[in-house]
């Protein structure tokens, strides 16, 4: 299937390249007078150049920010930690010192972590932001050995220990359910690094309430099903070959097929606002749908054993969950603040499931528990545009403060 994907993606690679090539070319008469007419040719290769998956990870573009004071402040992007599935970055404000250092857990669920751009940018108006900016399995080569649940759990853990006591974390959508496996077992541990805070953003800590579609097609089938039709090896040729993974594309195309109606909708006004002239709208469209189609493959381990235990046996919820042989106890969470954030119109994790987690961190005294629903946003909304800046981050701002 992998290979078939990539004889496709190879010949229709080329295509998008001339498309993109003539679309510049067109931009550029586009600015003559007498050129109106060409917009609508310019539109259309526009949407071919667009129109399909990549594999590497964009740039986060983030050189600078500005603070609530007004302030342009440049940004430092440095990797301090690395492993061969992960580098740890660290985004500052140069000259600023002092700041709460904030671990922000990237999903590994199909993008690569420059989906949280907007996040990051957010909270380095206040924070030392680092970031697990995942690798794509199918650029990792075979004897590095593969990736699970596991992996995942001490990725964090070593993580928080590299950056100290007192450090934040705040974990978005699928990590969500190791950040807080990962937290518990350090309490249990009575580890000095155990972070202060712990923020859990529209993650599925327990799938059984309000299922959504996701959730649904997690359980429809045996886990035998998911490891015989949806995992395939990384085709030769790429540095990951052999590797058994779940294919990016495979994943964003189930996602996709969930809203196809407002993604065809999306296309059309993209074209539409480009023959119109109103370039901001265009470019604002083309600007979310390059990140998005920007995949990544998950190991085959770290799926399956997600699939199994988050969704399909409700590990932690039934508290079930265990980490190299020990059982994972969130209860033993005694000295970490916990936010719970969830969004109204949430698709992918409903509401209920993330807010979860307060049930199962008994051991934490109720003043140091908080949750936030924020209404009129979907699962990206949590964490990205007005809603997220506005109202959700603040919230997020005060809880960090709040347990130093």
């Amino acid at each position: 299937m992998y290979n078939a994907y990539k004889a496709y993606a190879d010949l229709s690679d080329q295509i998008r390249l001339a498309a993109a090539s003539s679309e510049r070319i067109l931009s550029l008469w586009g600015t003559m007078q007498f050129a109106a007419p060409l917009r609508c040719f310019q539109a259309y290769h526009e949407l071919v150049a667009l129109g399909g998956f990549t594999h590497r990870r964009p740039d986060y573009g983030i050189a600078e920010v500005t603070t609530d004071a007004g302030e342009t402040v440049p940004v430092v992007e440095e990797v301090v930690a690395t492993t061969p599935f992960c580098d740890l970055l660290r985004f500052s404000r140069q000259g600023a010192s002092g700041e709460p250092r904030v671990l922000l857990l990237a999903p590994m669920s199909g993008h690569f972590a420059t989906l949280l751009r907007g996040t990051i940018r957010t909270m380095l108006r206040d924070h030392e932001v680092y970031v697990s900016d995942w690798r794509n399995p199918r650029d990792v080569p075979l004897h590095e050995g593969t990736f699970g649940f596991e992996d995942f759990v001490q990725h964090i853990i070593d993580f928080l220990k590299f950056m100290g006591p007192q450090s934040h974390l705040v974990a978005v959508c699928q990590p969500t359910v190791p950040a807080l496996a990962a937290v518990a077992l350090m309490a249990q541990d009575q580890d000095p690094d155990t972070p202060a805070s712990l923020t859990l953003m529209a993650g599925p800590i327990d799938t059984r309430i309000s299922p959504t579609k996701v959730n649904e097609f997690a359980t429809s089938k045996p886990i035998e099903w998911f490891r015989e039709k949806m995992i395939s090896k990384v085709p030769h040729g790429l540095p990951g070959a052999g590797r058994r993974v779940y294919p990016g594309f495979m994943q964003l195309s189930a996602f996709m097929s969930m809203n196809m109606d407002r993604h065809r909708n999306a296309f059309a006004d993209l074209f539409k606002h480009r023959v119109d002239g109103d370039h901001a709208k265009a470019d604002q469209i083309r600007t979310f749908y390059e990140e998005y189609f920007a995949i990544m493959d998950l190991d085959a381990d770290f799926y399956l054993h997600t699939i199994e235990t988050v969704f399909q046996k409700y590990a932690l919820p039934e508290g079930n969950l265990t980490f190299k042989g020990r059982k994972v106890e969130p209860r033993a969470i005694k000295k970490t603040f916990l936010l719970t954030v969830e969004g109204e119109k949430d698709d992918i994790c409903a509401i209920g499931q993330t807010l979860a987690a307060q049930d199962l961190c008994s051991g934490l005294r109720p003043y140091m528990k908080s949750h936030h629903m924020q209404a009129g946003v979907g699962h990206y909304g949590v964490f990205n545009g007005r809603r997220w800046d506005n109202h959700i981050y603040p919230v997020l701002r005060e809880h960090i403060r709040g347990s130093m």
